[in-house]
């Protein structure tokens, strides 16, 4: 899991790194002591945060306010605090876990684990001729073929698979998603979308247009998406 930690106490933020570099199943991280910084850093990177370590009471912009602003690009959460006051708010905001201040790698580990089996719930299982894959949708497995996805577009914590006629919803991330899809025919326009190739009916500086069973569509298409997206499709020039 990728991850960032919020906080404005220096301290609470070297406790949770020095955690972090014990837990295997985190990979990277990046700190911030100004939940401002870290919306500036978000909004202009393209890569996927897993987990977010978000103090509550900060100057500029509290945690609650930020995951106001962060909207639906929310990832997990787990909260830091130094009071118990915000258990209960932040539960109603369906965060994944409530630390309190100071931290100790024992709970501090049972957090994440949390964390880390929930970003693991969503399985895809990959059948050999690579045509298609199963979705666990309650408790049955529904067949999606490559070909039927228009696109997959990323949701708080969730992704949804998009056909012409259904639209799936799963527990995952967007980066899982498009290691698992045929290189060449699916290509990330934004941080946020997947398109299939042979569904773009066409492509303007800062859209892809596709087509749904309600009428044509216009995706996102990021600035630093779009030349490898050109690169990778037929484009007869003059």
């Amino acid at each position: 899991m990728n991850c960032l930690i919020i906080d404005d106490d220096k301290l609470s933020r070297s406790l949770i790194e020095k955690c972090i570099k014990k837990t295997s199943f985190i990979r990277t991280y990046k700190s911030f002591s100004s939940a401002v910084d870290a919306i500036n850093h978000i909004q202009k990177s393209d890569e996927i945060i897993d987990l977010i370590f978000l103090d509550i009471e900060m100057p500029e912009m509290t945690g609650v306010e930020f995951l106001k602003v962060l909207q639906d690009q929310t990832p997990q959460i787990i909260f830091v605090s130094g009071k118990e006051d915000y258990a209960l708010e932040a539960f109603e905001l369906d965060v994944t876990d409530y630390l309190l201040k100071p931290i100790n790698l024992t709970r501090f580990y049972k957090a994440v684990e949390k964390a880390w089996k929930k970003n693991r719930s969503a399985k895809i299982e990959i059948t050999d001729d690579y045509d298609e894959f199963f979705i666990k949708k309650n408790n049955n497995l529904v067949r999606v073929r490559y070909s039927d996805i228009i696109w997959v577009e990323a949701l708080e914590n969730y992704i949804t698979i998009n056909t012409f006629n259904e639209k799936y919803t799963i527990h995952h991330t967007l980066k899982a998603i498009v290691d698992k899809l045929p290189p060449g025919k699916f290509f990330r326009i934004h941080r946020s979308y997947v398109v299939n190739a042979s569904k773009i009916n066409m492509i303007s500086s800062n859209s892809v247009e596709v087509e749904t069973d309600e009428g044509k569509m216009a995706l996102p298409l990021g600035k630093s998406f779009r030349d490898k997206l050109l690169n990778g499709i037929n484009v007869l020039s003059k």
